[in-house]
Formats: C-alpha cells, sequence, structure tokens
C-alpha cells in the first residue's frame, strides 16, 4: 500500500504541533512530513508534555502511526562542516531534533548531510559526518537518523549513492540509519529515472551500492532544471524535466510500499491535487 503525502506546516511549532494530523488529513494524506522546530535556527525549546500528549493524540484519532511520519531537520545542519565549532551546533541541533521527535513518539528524522565548503576533501567531509551520526545516536534512543541525498549543488554530499554508501559504512548502529531519496535531487544530480530502462538501472545501483532495506521514505517533487544541473529547483509533479511517467512508474514499484512518499513540490495549493493525482497512478487507500 502506499502512503502519500506533503510537508505539512504551522507558524508556531510550540503551539501547534497537534494541529498538524488535522491538517495533514484534510490533504487527503496518508503520510505526513513535518518540522519540529523552524528550519533556521539553532536551538529550540521542547514542546511541553501537554503538546507531546496532544500530538500522539491527534495521531491516533486521524489514523497516522510513527512510520507514516518523516519529520525534516533544520537546513543550517552541517555533521561534516570542516570548522570545528560549527560542526559541534551542527550535532547539538540534530541531536534535538532527535529529542523532540521521541518526545512526539516518532520514529525518524531527515537530513542533509553536510557539504565540505571547500575546505576539505570529500572524504574527510564524510567521514565526519558519519562520525557526527555516530556521536548524536550515541546520546539519543529510538529515533532513526535518515539520510536525504542533495542535489550536489555547491560542495554539499551525499549526491551519489556511493557517498551515502560510505557514510552508512561508518555508522555503527547500523539499525538506526536509513536512506531517504529525493527525486528533484537525483534528477539533478544525474541520477536518471526518466526511462524503463534507467529507472531499473538507477534502483538496481541503489540496491547494490546502498541496500534496498535502508530506503525509509521519498521526497517526490519534479524538476525544473534538466537532468545533472547540479541545481536543486523543485517542481509540481509532472509539469518538470522528471516528468509524470516516473511518478507513474514509482507508484507502481513494491519497493515504494509502506513508506511514507511526501511532496515537497513548490505550490501548497496543488498538494491536494498532487495526492490525488499520484493515487491515480496507484490503488487509492482505502
Amino acid at each position: 500500500m502506499k502512503y502519500i503525502g506533503a510537508y505539512v506546516g504551522v507558524e508556531d511549532p510550540l503551539t501547534q504541533l497537534a494541529d498538524i494530523p488535522r491538517l495533514a488529513s484534510e490533504l487527503g494524506a496518508t503520510a505526513i512530513g513535518m518540522t519540529t522546530a523552524p528550519t533556521n535556527v539553532w536551538r529550540y525549546p521542547d514542546p511541553t508534555e501537554e503538546t507531546c500528549q496532544k500530538f500522539r493524540q491527534a495521531c491516533v484519532d486521524y489514523g497516522y502511526d510513527a512510520w507514516q511520519i518523516l519529520p525534516h531537520a533544520g537546513f543550517l545542519i552541517n555533521l561534516g562542516c570542516p570548522d570545528a565549532r560549527k560542526r559541534a551546533m551542527s550535532r547539538q541541533a540534530l541531536e534535538a531534533e532527535m529529542r523532540r521527535c521521541s518526545l512526539l513518539g516518532l520514529t525518524m528524522v531527515n537530513f542533509h548531510p553536510g557539504a565540505s565548503l571547500g575546505k576539505i576533501s570529500d572524504d574527510e567531509c564524510l567521514a565526519l559526518i558519519a562520525d557526527g551520526i555516530n556521536r548524536v545516536l550515541e546520546k539519543t534512543e529510538g529515533v532513526k537518523a535518515v539520510i536525504e541525498n542533495t542535489a550536489g549543488q555547491g560542495s554539499n554530499l551525499g549526491w551519489n549513492f556511493e557517498q551515502i554508501a560510505q557514510i552508512i559504512a561508518r555508522v555503527e548502529d547500523k539499525k538506526r540509519v536509513g536512506v531517504c531519496v529525493d527525486t528533484c535531487h537525483a534528477h539533478a544530480a544525474g541520477i536518471d529515472f526518466t526511462t524503463d530502462d534507467a529507472y531499473r538501472e538507477a534502483w538496481a545501483e541503489f540496491d547494490a551500492v546502498i541496500g534496498a532495506d535502508y530506503l525509509c521514505g521519498m521526497h517526490l517533487n519534479d524538476a525544473k532544471r534538466p537532468l545533472g544541473s547540479r541545481i536543486d529547483r523543485h517542481e509540481s509533479i509532472g509539469r518538470g524535466t522528471i516528468g509524470a511517467e516516473f511518478f507513474g512508474r514509482l507508484l507502481n514499484d513494491p519497493r515504494t510500499d509502506n513508506i511514507p512518499l511526501l511532496l515537497e513540490t513548490p505550490d501548497p495549493a496543488l498538494w491536494a491535487d498532487e495526492i490525488r493525482t499520484l493515487y491515480g497512478y496507484s490503488v487509492a487507500p482505502e
């Protein structure tokens, strides 16, 4: 079964987190993307116990289990930063994200791995990212660190399957690490899903290099820029350079059963229609 949703935002996470399941349900979503804090801050308070209880109850009321929800960590986090102070701040921020998820009863958090900023080698940066994940996992429990592939824009790493595999290979607790594949990022990085043969080859490479069992979720986005552009610009489903045929393949692929498939497309006004469109490619939820 497919579980499709979008990233549902609220203005004040401290007081409005419990509204997220209702807002997702109103979109017709069976999966939820969310943030536990504003994505452009280093520090943010933990939700109160009352807020956590209301959120957990709302998830029950609207029929969302923890595995259907994939929170996104803040965009300032760079576990591979060559600056030791900012690297420590990044670890602290990811640790706080995991703590908030745990309080809310959630089991995963998605994050961008990091960037070298052109000051260290890719291998050094990947090693720092893995070290950061290990340190955060040591201080937390019950929440999986889900690495999102990047578009390879600038010095961002994690844009190909080999780099993600290098990070995972260095993570000590393999049960608490996973991968979220962003379709726009993959396309921008030169990973081709646009024909039947290319689609099969790309997933065969993912399975061989990373491992199918590490796939924990996906971000479903079309792309404004061409294949291999290394520019991260999301487009609405079927309106970009990836095209509707890809999403038809994806929504009929058993590998995308029972994981959150989340829109990050640029126009929230279209999300309900896009969710219906995506379900039209597959079997609609009961």
